[in-house]
């Protein structure tokens, strides 16, 4: 992985933003900092203010684990061209199936975890997410966690920090759902940037010259060809972007 915000990464970047390109975010660990309770991560006020500067010179396009509606009020006012939940599958793709998997499955890793303080589950309505950031036994809790999940069938696991996610199996992932964002904002190229496990199926599309991947922390075996060194520096990602591109979205569009 190369660094994007040395000379060489910023020569591709300028290339990127020259072009018709949809920027793609994550939102946790991405837009806003990792913390110990999801309903306590919020954008810094910098970040805040230089996404709104990126979504009035590029179309943007934030795609998180978390609900639609969670996302959506937590970007009230920004202006992105769109929010993208539940790891693609909202609002496109929910479905009454894909709720009522959830449904059962809960009650059943709740049961057979509550014996591990500090586990808690996260429901999603269209998937689960189960935290162990807070317990003292996060091995054991993983472990757990994870042969819990793997009794209820057929379903998809999706690790992360510290927190392990339950899937419908054959539902959108976040690579899916960026190549259709993409499609509908009629753009050809695209930046995304992630942070966790769930954004490989974003860094894994082969698509050179059409895709920027770039991971939040270096990581070793991951698809992402550049990196940022950590959450903080995508506040001098989204400053970059802006100074490359001072002209709004909809001139940019005049133009193609």
């Amino acid at each position: 992985m190369k660094s994007l915000l040395a000379p060489a990464g910023l020569e591709v970047l300028q290339q990127f933003a020259w072009s018709n390109v949809m920027v793609g975010l994550d939102y946790d660990g991405t837009l806003a900092p990792i913390v110990a309770r999801p309903e306590k991560a919020i954008l810094r006020r910098r970040t805040r203010a230089l996404l709104q500067e990126v979504a009035r010179s590029y179309p943007v396009v934030v795609i998180s684990g978390r609900s639609q509606a969670d996302v959506l009020g937590r970007l009230r006012g920004i202006g992105v061209a769109e929010v993208i939940g539940n790891h693609g599958i909202e609002p496109r793709h929910a479905s009454r199936r894909y709720a009522e998997q959830v449904r059962r499955w809960r009650p059943r890793l709740v049961e057979r975890l509550h014996a591990f303080r500090g586990v808690w589950v996260e429901d999603k309505l269209y998937s689960l997410a189960i935290h162990y950031r807070q317990s003292r036994e996060k091995r054991a809790a993983r472990e757990a966690i994870l042969a819990a999940a793997a009794d209820l069938g057929d379903v998809r696991l999706v690790g992360g920090k510290q927190v392990v996610n339950v899937l419908p199996v054959g539902a959108p992932h976040k690579g899916f759902a960026l190549e259709k964002a993409r499609d509908r904002l009629r753009c050809d190229t695209a930046i995304y940037v992630g942070d966790d496990e769930t954004d490989e199926d974003v860094f894994g599309l082969v698509q050179p010259g059409r895709l920027l991947a770039v991971r939040v922390g270096a990581k070793a075996g991951s698809e992402a060809s550049f990196y940022l060194r950590n959450q903080a520096a995508v506040d001098d990602l989204l400053a970059e972007l802006s100074r490359m591109r001072p002209e709004p979205a909809l001139a940019m569009a005049g133009r193609r």
